[in-house]
């Protein structure tokens, strides 16, 4: 899924132990580069879009986007994050907030080709993730998507087979996705797995 253009997603202030997690295909980051990088290559499919980042950290998925003239918006609950985002993205427009609480004023009043979050949405439980996602979808262009990386099962069968696996290395503060466990209240959501604990799902307007 790599692609090979020669972007590095993944040099400037990339946490070592995701690294380690991703390269030893190991809980919980297996299959994170390839979530990255399979974002960024359906988000260029179209030229220069606009893009919302839920939880864009330091920005190192949005900044290569940023790059190649996407429109960047973003929302993260870290005044450190936004700083550090900002630097790289002066032309951006991002925004300090809790998610959880969902999207702060001034972002709701633009409409977005793609809204995208990346190991973010785990925060939230299974309520706010869909709650949340429905906002979200309503401000989605015509044709635009949503799209959510993350460490994701198709069913809780699967989901627990990793909690097993992971052993004490389990976080039991994060709600993972359970894709057949939203589709009824998200219809339409599809699933692409990129690892066996991670994966990308997408939610059309």
């Amino acid at each position: 899924m790599l692609d090979n253009k020669g972007f590095d997603l993944w040099a400037d202030g990339y946490d070592k132990a995701v690294n380690i997690s991703d390269e030893e295909n190991r809980y919980p980051f297996a299959g994170y580069k390839n979530v990255l990088s399979e974002i960024y290559r359906k988000v260029l499919e179209k030229n220069t879009p606009s893009v919302l980042d839920i939880g864009f950290g330091t920005g190192i998925l949005t900044a290569k986007l940023y790059e190649q003239g996407c429109k960047i918006y973003g929302q993260d609950f870290s005044a450190k994050m936004l700083e550090i985002a900002s630097k790289k993205m002066e032309q951006a427009q991002f925004y300090q907030g809790d998610f959880s609480h969902g999207l702060v004023k001034p972002l709701r009043k633009y409409t977005y080709d793609f809204i995208i979050a990346t190991y973010s949405l785990h925060h939230l439980t299974d309520k706010e993730k869909i709650s949340f996602l429905k906002e979200l979808k309503e401000l989605l262009k015509a044709d635009g998507m949503i799209i959510v990386g993350d460490i994701a099962f198709e069913t809780r069968i699967e989901l627990e087979k990793c909690r097993i696996e992971a052993g004490r290395e389990w976080d039991d503060t994060e709600v993972y996705f359970v894709v057949d466990e939203l589709k009824k209240e998200l219809p339409g959501l599809m699933f692409e797995r990129t690892s066996y604990c991670a994966g990308i799902l997408y939610l059309e307007h």
